[in-house]
């Protein structure tokens, strides 16, 4: 066979980076194609809901690109300056953990909100209020798992709310909100519940006001 008369397609080189974990940073890109999709009515509400969901679930660069494989990247325009300051990521930060076995557990007031917090509830019960939380970082993860024990988790009106999970005999809900504020915290609630019950919803009537200056007197600025 003449290789010159017939010359053999080249073959697509797969992704190198498909199987790269995915950061924060790398989920808020996509988050903003979409919203800027949902704007332009490229997507409409439902569409633009489950991929947003399906974003904060994905744990690697190969999950988050087909979710936007068919819309064209966010535009050239430059951004306003962000209405909220966030300190340094840090993704070495342990996870904070809070556990409720045969007792219970709360978290509210005035308190700095970590990465990431894994709460488990076994006979028991956990209440996390974010309402009057500082939010050191754009996104904040919580890991619950509840076995015959209730999760509850409060947050304010104004952030973004995610999540996703399972309710095995039991109940799991999030209420999904999306923050009229594009760099607004925004809080991912995963995980399950056997004989159980997890919820994450807003609490009424609570907003963040005023985050920038809150956070900077935090941090000694």
């Amino acid at each position: 066979m003449d290789l010159e008369k017939h010359p053999q397609k080249p073959v697509a080189p797969a992704e190198p980076h498909a199987g790269i974990r995915a950061s924060d940073a790398d989920r808020d890109r996509i988050a903003d194609i979409l919203r800027e999709a949902l704007a332009l009515g490229r997507l409409d509400a439902e569409e633009h809901s489950d991929r947003i969901d399906a974003v904060y679930r994905a744990k690697t660069m190969g999950e988050l690109e087909p979710l936007v494989r068919d819309l064209p990247a966010t535009s050239t325009t430059p951004r306003p300056a962000p209405a909220h300051t966030y300190g340094p990521d840090n993704e070495t930060e342990p996870a904070e953990s809070m556990v409720a076995i045969f007792s219970s557990s709360t978290r509210k007031g005035r308190w700095r909100v970590g990465r990431r917090t894994n709460a488990f509830a076994l006979f028991g019960s956990i209440e996390i209020d974010l309402t009057e939380a500082i939010f050191a970082q754009r996104t904040t993860v919580i890991n619950a798992t509840a076995i015959f024990g209730s999760i509850e988790v409060r947050v304010p009106e104004n952030i973004s709310l995610r999540g996703g999970g399972t309710g095995i005999f039991g109940n799991f809900e999030v209420s999904t909100l999306e923050g009229t504020d594009a760099e607004a915290p925004v809080v991912v609630v995963n995980g399950y519940s056997v004989f159980g019950s997890i919820e994450a919803k807003p609490k009424r009537g609570k907003f963040i006001a005023d985050l920038n200056k809150r956070l900077r007197k935090h941090l000694g600025h």
